[in-house]
């Protein structure tokens, strides 16, 4: 067997940016593997792992060839046709192609296939050392690093994401020759950065994280995490409490820390009196802290920080942690008092001073754009309409308050807390919060009825606006985050049983829109002049958009579900009004699916969408212009088969209007036999037109009873 040894490959930087760190690493360790991939080095690639710290980006692969296997090379020259003339003398294209292989022409030989015939070169060139192939892996893998914005330092011409410091490559105990980013290769690493400043020999590859341990660096990100929780759980303990460590905040510590530490810290509990999100915010988005709650999960005055460094005197971290945090949270509870002061609903004027866009006009313009919106779905789905326009109306006014000036992310929040205290009913208040849900994936949507009603209708002006403006999302940017304002509108209308219709909605959103609205999204053509549309013609357009964005964002909801492509598709085809109709279908098709007649049914459907499209295309006319007449069947297959269709019309009515879609297609899974028997004993296209016409207008009415529900066919 071939000698292997692990392969070490460690860069040292500056503080690597913490939100970026693990993608990074990830992408190096990829990088690295698929080098060694595609150069058919033998390797362990499924054991490679990738560490990171704050300082350093490294790989290690556990078993790695000393040497690349040899490489079999095939050129395919001319075709044969082309390679010889009519005499069988080399021509020109193949004397070329020969003399750029550096060989004679008869050495080079035939490939014969299926296609054609061709003259190739052959030759078995020796593998290299890796020795010899790690360094262009290495810059192939660091070129391939998303760094959005690469760094240049001193007077260097090349770049990187912070400056570089050192370089380690080690196969085995042997260092690897290499040069990057200025840095020649050799086996001297750094630990960290104050509680071991001297240089770290590596002595071989195996040794580095043991030598990076000795050195007070935990170069393994999952060893921080599982350090840096149970460190945070025993000391929150200790206060009677429970820390809240969500993964966002473990992953950011991690990245931020070499040699982890927690301290146990608290602030002054009159601080307290201020709603606890903001202090949560301050202390997690600001400060990296992890907060502490009692057991009926209420804030309470301990909070744990993170140092990076095992101090001989951690009253000291612990005395700076609490001076950082004191004045932040005084000046929440300044924002707090001070907002207070002025009653929610009186800064509803002020709204008229604040531009939401351009031609979709002020904040106050929205909030009465959305609270008509927010009257008419109240209406329809049975919410109290008065609760759900008051709602709207004070959406928007939190945003001129001091505590969301300062916290943008309590948006909301701090709504619910200042309507609550001055007197607003308790669903109005929850639901200026709530509307906001699902804020995140995985987040559920608002709870309460109001907060659903004004969910819905505040992503319905935001999308037609948007839109409407001609800043819709396009390739990976989203400036408005409108694939998410989809989603959640979709979600809430599913999830909440809203069954009102999706386009009616749109239609009425974008009617609100002023006309400059509507006119500022048109772009010009290629005579440099925009579209000469009316309003109407404007919004037909935007309708369709926006219901097929909408669309669009519920295929990766339901694949997530476990609903296949084409489950979705057979639903989409037949547009259903509300998306609460579309959920009703699709999970009935998917239910459908599993019967042991669904294929036989679906292929029968396509037959059946074949025959009477073709039969379109060739009248002009649409295949179904008349009734079944019974008395022109001739075979026993067609009378069985309208009789089938018949008792399965009447039999499944009742479950047609009530939306039970699941027993309308179990019923029509009986179909399968009298289908199956029309096709294998009746010629659709007869010689006699009437029963020829009969035989169209009764798979018309097969077809129709299924797409009463869904395109079966596209199953």
């Amino acid at each position: 067997m071939a000698e292997h040894k692990p392969l070490l490959i460690e860069l040292g930087t500056e503080e690597l940016p913490p939100k970026a760190l693990d993608e990074l690493s990830a992408a190096f360790l990829r990088g690295i593997c698929d080098g060694l991939a595609r150069r058919g080095i033998a390797a362990e690639l499924d054991l490679a792992r990738a560490y990171a710290s704050p300082r350093r980006l490294a790989v290690l692969v556990p078993g790695v060839a000393a040497v690349q296997p040899e490489q079999v090379i095939e050129r395919r020259g001319p075709a044969l046709g082309a390679a010889l003339d009519a005499q069988g003398q080399p021509t020109g294209a193949l004397l070329g192609f020969a003399q750029s292989c550096g060989v004679g022409v008869g050495q080079l030989e035939k490939l014969e296939t299926a296609k054609g015939s061709w003259f190739v070169w052959r030759t078995v060139k020796p593998g290299r050392p890796v020795a010899a192939l790690v360094p262009e892996i290495l810059d192939e893998a660091l070129k391939g690093l998303p760094i959005p914005r690469p760094m240049r330092w001193a007077d260097h011409d090349y770049s990187f994401v912070r400056p570089a410091h050192w370089l380690v490559i080690l196969y085995g105990a042997t260092i690897v020759d290499a040069e990057v980013l200025g840095l020649p290769s050799g086996r001297i690493s750094r630990g960290h950065r104050f509680m071991h400043p001297q240089p770290v020999h590596v002595a071989d590859a195996d040794g580095w994280l043991d030598a990076m341990r000795a050195a007070n660096v935990l170069a393994d990100p999952l060893e921080r995490r599982q350090r840096i929780r149970a460190q945070v759980e025993q000391l929150a303990a200790q206060t009677g409490g429970m820390p809240r460590l969500d993964d966002a905040l473990l992953d950011e510590l991690a990245n931020l820390t070499e040699w982890p530490v927690a301290i146990a810290c608290t602030f002054e509990k009159a601080f307290l009196a201020v709603p606890p999100e903001a202090l949560v915010t301050t202390m997690v988005a600001n400060q990296k802290f992890v907060p502490v709650f009692d057991e009926a999960g209420k804030l309470t005055e301990h909070f744990i920080g993170i140092a990076n460094i095992e101090s001989r005197d951690p009253a000291e971290i612990r005395k700076g942690y609490e001076r950082v945090i004191r004045p932040r949270f005084a000046d929440a509870k300044f924002f707090w008092d001070e907002d207070l002061k002025t009653p929610l609903a009186d800064y509803q004027e002020q709204l008229k001073n604040v531009t939401y866009q351009q031609a979709l006009g002020s904040l106050w313009d929205k909030s009465v754009r959305v609270a008509e919106l927010a009257r008419v779905i109240a209406n329809r789905v049975g919410v109290d309409a008065g609760q759900a326009t008051r709602a709207a109306a004070l959406g928007k006014c939190d945003l001129l308050t001091r505590m969301v000036g300062e916290f943008p992310e309590l948006q909301g929040v701090m709504g619910r807390y200042y309507a609550s205290h001055h007197g607003e009913q308790a669903e109005i208040a929850e639901a200026l919060d709530s509307c906001y849900q699902p804020r995140y994936a995985g987040d559920a949507i608002a709870p309460g009825k109001v907060g659903q009603v004004l969910a819905v209708a505040e992503r319905l002006d935001t999308l037609a606006g948007i839109f409407a403006v001609g800043m819709k999302p396009g390739g990976n940017k989203d400036p408005f985050a409108l694939r998410r304002a989809a989603l959640g509108l979709a979600r809430t209308l599913i999830e909440a049983g809203m069954a009102i219709d999706l386009r009616g909605s749109f239609i009425e959103a974008l009617e609100l829109l002023p006309d400059e609205a509507l006119a500022a999204g048109l772009k010009p053509g290629k005579d440099g002049k925009p579209p000469v549309l009316n309003a109407g013609q404007r919004r037909a357009i935007l309708l369709e958009e926006l219901y097929d964005f909408v669309l669009d964002r519920l295929r990766g909801y339901y694949a997530e579900q476990g609903f296949d492509n084409a489950q979705f598709e057979a639903v989409l085809a037949v547009q259903p009004g509300s998306l609460v109709d579309f959920d009703r279908r699709l999970r009935a098709v998917a239910e459908f699916g599993r019967r042991p007649e669904a294929a036989s049914l679906a292929a029968a459907n396509k037959r059946v969408a074949n025959i009477l499209r073709k039969q379109a295309e060739e009248t002009g006319a649409p295949a179904i212009s008349r009734v079944v007449d019974p008395a022109c069947f001739e075979a026993e297959a067609e009378r069985e088969l309208a009789a089938a269709l018949a008792s399965a019309q009447r039999e499944t009515a009742g479950s047609l209007r009530a939306g039970d879609y699941t027993a309308v297609l179990a019923r029509l899974s009986q179909l399968q036999a009298p289908v199956d028997a029309f096709f294998d004993n009746v010629l659709v296209n007869a010689d006699d037109q009437a029963v020829r016409a009969n035989r169209l207008a009764l798979l018309g009415q097969l077809k129709a009873q299924f797409s009463a529900i869904a395109d079966i066919a596209l199953l």
